[in-house]
């Protein structure tokens, strides 16, 4: 049994998974205290003006509350004049911008890399909200500056109905089973499916830890995008069941029978399910924020071995493995990679949200050259120790 978390009001992970998780909401108070005033609104509304952010200008008409407006990013200072009494902003992959929003993600150990969307902030004045809605995926509602009132009601799915004629997907009622105000470092976690509604009480920022799952629909592009790389399907199948005569216009159950049994063989190659899922879980959520890393040779990190550097994962870039029999497979930002069985311990630690010290324990030739290529890459980047402790 792991011991209790602080994140989780003192319970263990286990009780968590086992009581809350995918099934009821969780409220804790302070929670995360760190989290109070790492940003302000006046970051989020300098972030918002950035050209490669990935941001929502929401605004509810002054004269009609119930008709919203969304403007998408780029954002530009004309945007936000002439604004109405209730609005908000919304900025996805703020964890990307911020090494300290990013290193949070560690609160939550006890949910894998590869189910985590991103860290949204909201900003919103008094009597900002988004709407009365449900999500599809897990969040955890972490209040940073302010304070927000939250509502929680009904349990919904892709059946539940919609507001029409707005471009937001809101619910045109809710039966409020919670109603509770988050101040900083308060802590809500919201299942998939759980109706909920803030509001903001004063300037507030509040925190989305987003926990997401892949589709079928999304599994099923991915395995067909490898199956259309493999030139040797591309070949026609071989006639085998042209036995008999049948009518022009029809094809026979055993002919039928013949091409779904051929595909699902193709389907039930694991090398190629696993490295599709593998390279779908991999992809960065937000390509565009992965920077353009400075070239480097294996000289240049020679010369920065004992010069107090750690390596870590670059915060917009994905990095997993998987193990079987102690061999470790990489997939980073949806793509396979290769290294050295020498270096596989070292990036699995890394892989896992642990920073590795950049000192004389890697002077090997194979792991300075793998370590090259995934710096270059943007995958790793060098972080000063002290940062990363």
């Amino acid at each position: 049994m792991s011991p209790s978390l602080d994140i989780l009001g003192g319970i263990t992970a286990e009780q968590f998974l086992a009581e809350y998780w995918q099934k009821k909401p969780l409220l804790v108070r302070n929670a995360l205290p760190e989290i109070a005033n790492l940003l302000e609104p006046s970051d989020v509304m300098e972030l918002a003006l950035d050209e490669n952010i990935s941001a929502r200008l929401i605004k509810q008409k002054d004269k009609d509350p119930n008709q919203w407006s969304v403007k998408s990013s780029p954002l530009i200072k004309a945007d936000f004049q002439k604004m109405p009494k209730l609005w908000t902003l919304l900025i996805q992959a703020v964890d990307h911008y911020s090494f300290d929003l990013a290193e949070l993600w560690k609160k939550f150990p006890f949910i894998p890399q590869w189910r985590r969307d991103d860290i949204m902030v909201s900003y919103a004045p008094k009597g900002g909200s988004v709407g009365k809605h449900f999500d599809f995926y897990d969040v955890f509602l972490v209040q940073g500056y302010g304070h927000r009132r939250w509502q929680l009601g009904q349990m919904c799915d892709a059946e539940t109905a919609f507001v029409a004629g707005q471009p937001l997907k809101l619910l045109p009622e809710m039966e409020v089973n919670f109603d509770e105000v988050l101040a900083p470092g308060d802590l809500l976690y919201v299942p998939p499916g759980l109706s909920h509604y803030g509001v903001a009480e004063d300037d507030c920022l509040t925190y989305s830890f987003g926990f997401r799952m892949p589709n079928v629909a999304e599994m099923m592009d991915r395995v067909s995008d490898k199956f259309a790389d493999d030139q040797l399907l591309k070949n026609p199948l071989t006639d085998i069941i042209r036995d008999k005569i049948s009518p022009i216009g029809q094809i026979s159950q055993a002919e039928l029978e013949y091409l779904k049994a051929e595909l699902l063989a193709q389907l039930q190659n694991p090398t190629v399910l696993e490295d599709a899922l593998m390279s779908l879980m991999s992809e960065s959520k937000y390509p565009e924020n992965i920077p353009e890393a400075e070239a480097m040779g294996t000289g240049d990190l020679e010369e920065a071995l004992d010069l107090g550097y750690s390596l870590i994962l670059e915060p917009a870039s994905r990095l997993l493995y998987t193990e079987d029999e102690n061999e470790f497979l990489f997939w980073a930002n949806g793509e396979g990679i290769c290294i050295s069985d020498v270096f596989a311990p070292i990036l699995k630690q890394i892989a896992d949200g642990n920073p590795v010290l950049l000192d004389e324990k890697l002077y090997d030739p194979d792991i300075l050259e793998d370590v090259v290529n995934l710096l270059n890459e943007s995958i790793l980047m060098l972080l000063p120790a002290a940062d990363s402790e």
